[in-house]
């Protein structure tokens, strides 16, 4: 093997897969995801999928990408621009060209460029390179259609089959660029076509392929050496926030010693929930796919109240839908988790993309006072230690739980270490017992919690009926006494005022005399964290508080927000929580920076804004 041009040392590096959405570019950047971290660097990713099932071929609209962020130290965003660009069509380069660092690599399937596809990606002219100003990039042409059929002419596979390879030449070629193995991406092939052993050779011999290709061009192409991460020693793997949700479910059934049900109705982004906890039922899992998202929680209500840890998950449309009946599990005082996956909206929106859009709607979407409890995470990985703590909230104290996620955090992925179940505390069921029989009503409470006991079906001595009409403040009976309503309302509302003495005071990142402090609220942290690091490496006095705990709010939020006189909510939304801080704190001032694109932060922009800010 000749000897690299050059190679580039890096601390951390972005690459960006970008393909027709056929072309198999999410599996692509999942393994090179997965092999990176079994190097030992630390990684973050981010797959941007099209809205439509199947866009019109080689247009912009139909473009699929995965991004993957991968370093020597920690990394806690998918990067703002990529080094890397691997562009298995015109629309794909003219999509993500923006989006690339001055001076990186850029990979392009040439076999791909020619008049018909430049039209359809909208080029004016067959040299998309001087069109788009990319002459200062390195440039890799690479014929990777060609390059794909030649290697599997002798193999009699048909055309289609041939170019659902070439996907593995571009793999290849970009684990030669960074020095990669191959062999965990062989092993993956050999255990996910084990019944197709045609399809595992083709695969393996064409992915062979394009790390040759690599040898061949090395004298002209610079190479990249990025050195694994210095972590805590531990058993670790790649997780996205959607899977981390449903092992978090897992976990929260094992420390109460219930067991788990989940109603629910297909949705982007949320679905994957569901199809993970599916193939759980050697832990007892039961899964109910509904036929609506109506259907799905009230099915999830009836097994709370037959003794389940319930749960239901959704995305914005569906947490519209399923207002009426969080309200019953309000007024019943049931436990449930509700997760919504948040994406842009309104209505259908924009469904595969990213957006903080549905905090108004936790909050507030019901009818009536109907107060719940509103959570968020703020990592992928966090998102199995948040989904266990709104189950523990929610049997806890007898109530509703909304935790909200959103598609960056659903498919994004991370390196998580696998936690000892040890270290989380025990869920503490507040189910009646025998000494409780002769006095018990259905609306007795916990004179701490305030939330009332709970009975299942089947336990002599305790039965009883709820529903939807108010309730008597003791024995549960229908009432529609005004004095009684306003006084369940009020206890209502109190028992989830309540809930702050049990969740972790606000902490401030950074110093208390800095002169901005930056807020934010789940799926934003990496970004904003980022920011602050950096701001603060170069010597301005920021500060960050993030919020993964919304209704209530922690209980020194307001003394914390008296520290700054200068204070910034971000958030991709038009200022929700800005304007619910002001709800909150009378007189508080705050400064808004809002972003609704259908993607997340760059740190990039927000650094600009707080300088600015700072400036002022």
């Amino acid at each position: 093997m000749g000897k690299r041009s050059k190679v580039i040392e890096k601390d951390e590096v972005v690459v960006r897969f970008s393909g027709d959405s056929g072309d198999g570019m999410q599996l692509t950047g999942t393994l090179f995801s997965y092999t990176s971290a079994i190097f030992g660097n630390d990684i973050s990713t981010f797959p941007d999928y099209p809205s439509e099932i199947r866009a019109p071929q080689g247009t912009i609209g139909g473009v699929s990408g995965f991004q993957v962020h991968f370093g020597h130290s920690e990394v806690y965003t998918p990067g703002d621009y990529a080094d890397v660009l691997v562009a298995m069509n015109p629309a794909a380069l003219k999509a993500n060209a923006k989006w690339m660092k001055p001076g990186g690599t850029i990979i392009i399937d040439s076999d791909s460029f020619d008049e018909k596809n430049l039209r359809k990606a909208g080029y004016k002219t067959n040299d998309p390179i001087t069109e788009d100003k990319l002459g200062d990039f390195n440039i890799i042409k690479a014929p990777i259609t060609t390059m794909t059929k030649e290697s599997l002419k002798d193999m009699g596979l048909d055309n289609k089959s041939i170019l659902r390879s070439k996907n593995m030449f571009a793999l290849g070629l970009v684990y030669w660029l960074f020095n990669r193995p191959l062999e965990h991406t062989k092993e993956y092939i050999r255990k996910k076509f084990k019944k197709k052993p045609v399809v595992v050779e083709a695969n393996i011999k064409v992915l062979e392929a394009g790390y040759n290709y690599g040898s061949i061009i090395q004298a002209v192409t610079p190479s990249y050496q990025i050195s694994p991460a210095d972590i805590e020693k531990g058993y670790y793997r790649n997780i996205n926030g959607n899977t981390a949700v449903a092992w978090g479910f897992l976990a929260a059934a094992e420390k109460s010693d219930l067991p788990l049900f989940l109603g629910s109705y297909p949705i982007t982004p949320a679905t994957e929930i569901m199809q993970e906890l599916s193939a759980r039922r050697d832990l007892g899992v039961k899964v109910f796919q509904a036929e609506d998202e109506i259907a799905g929680i009230t099915s999830a209500i009836g097994a709370s109240f037959a003794g389940n840890l319930a749960v239901t998950t959704t995305s914005g449309p569906g947490l519209a839908l399923k207002g009426e009946a969080i309200g019953l599990a309000v007024i019943a005082e049931l436990p449930l988790v509700v997760v919504d996956v948040q994406r842009g909206g309104p209505s259908t929106g924009l469904p595969t993309k990213t957006e903080q859009s549905d905090l108004m709607q936790a909050l507030y979407g019901r009818n009536g006072e109907s107060p719940a409890v509103v959570m968020a995470a703020s990592t992928p990985t966090n998102c199995f230690d948040y989904a266990f703590y709104a189950a523990k909230i929610a049997v806890e104290h007898m109530t509703p739980v909304i935790l909200l996620t959103d598609g960056f955090l659903g498919n994004g992925t991370q390196p998580w270490k696998i936690p000892d179940l040890s270290d989380f505390p025990k869920i503490n069921v507040p189910v009646v017992d025998e000494n409780m029989r002769e006095e018990w009503k259905p609306y007795i409470r916990d004179p701490e919690k305030l939330s009332r006991y709970w009975a299942y079906p089947g336990m002599k001595g305790f039965a009883h009926r709820i529903g939807g009409l108010e309730k008597d403040y003791i024995t549960g009976a229908v009432s529609h006494d005004p004095i009684n309503h306003q006084r369940m309302v009020d206890v209502r509302q109190a028992k989830v005022d309540k809930v702050v003495d049990y969740i972790p005071e606000l902490e401030i990142i950074g110093e208390e005399d800095a002169d901005l402090l930056i807020i934010g609220w789940g799926g934003t942290f990496g970004h904003l964290y980022t920011a602050y690091e950096e701001l603060t490496n170069e010597g301005h006095k920021v500060a960050l508080a993030h919020f993964n705990y919304i209704q209530p709010l922690p209980k020194n939020t307001s003394d914390i927000l008296s520290k700054f006189d200068k204070k910034v909510v971000c958030e991709l939304n038009m200022g929700q929580f800005a304007n619910y801080l002001r709800m909150n704190f009378e007189g508080i001032t705050l400064k808004q920076y809002n972003k609704v694109q259908g993607l997340p932060f760059t740190v990039k922009e927000l650094k600009e804004h707080f300088i600015k800010l700072l400036e002022e």
